[in-house]
């Protein structure tokens, strides 16, 4: 019962693998691009090499969620920080990398036959490209990213 109210608060969950690297702008962030293993979906996702080292080949599993509660209970208050449990388990113990953020955008895909929603993570951003069908729980709101090698 507990994995049906997750998953309720799952947005969005895929497998991708990083197919690029871009680290020319800054020291300590670089861009990664990537391809779902069903290759539908493609991610542009900029990281803070310093606390997640990614490298070309890599295979991550990323998803975005309402809340790290593991019962998918929203998160009720807003002055309490992500890192506030209290020796609680959340979703973000599972995970490698852990952000809080914004949805802010969504676009038309080049063929019209995908979307492509826009993230921010504190200026750190996300897009990710893909069928309307698998993208479709998106929308503009909060959101957690949690990635995992």
């Amino acid at each position: 019962m507990a994995n049906a109210t997750v998953g309720d608060a799952q947005l969005f969950e895929d497998t991708f693998t990083v197919t690029t690297y871009d680290q020319s702008k800054y020291d300590r962030v670089a861009r990664i691009g990537g391809t779902s293993t069903d290759n539908q979906t493609q991610l542009q996702l900029d990281v803070n090499t310093e606390l997640f080292p990614v490298r070309v080949g890599s295979n991550l599993e990323v998803v975005l969620a309402t809340s790290l509660s593991l019962d998918g209970a929203k998160d009720e208050d807003e002055d309490k920080g992500w890192r506030d449990v209290r020796g609680e388990s959340t979703l973000a113990d599972m995970y490698d990398y852990v952000c809080h953020g914004k949805i802010y955008k969504f676009e038309d895909g080049a063929d019209g036959q995908t979307i492509r929603a826009y993230i921010s993570f504190g200026g750190l951003l996300m897009m990710l490209e893909g069928p309307y069908k698998k993208l479709t729980p998106l929308r503009v709101d909060y959101t957690y990213l949690l990635v995992k090698k």
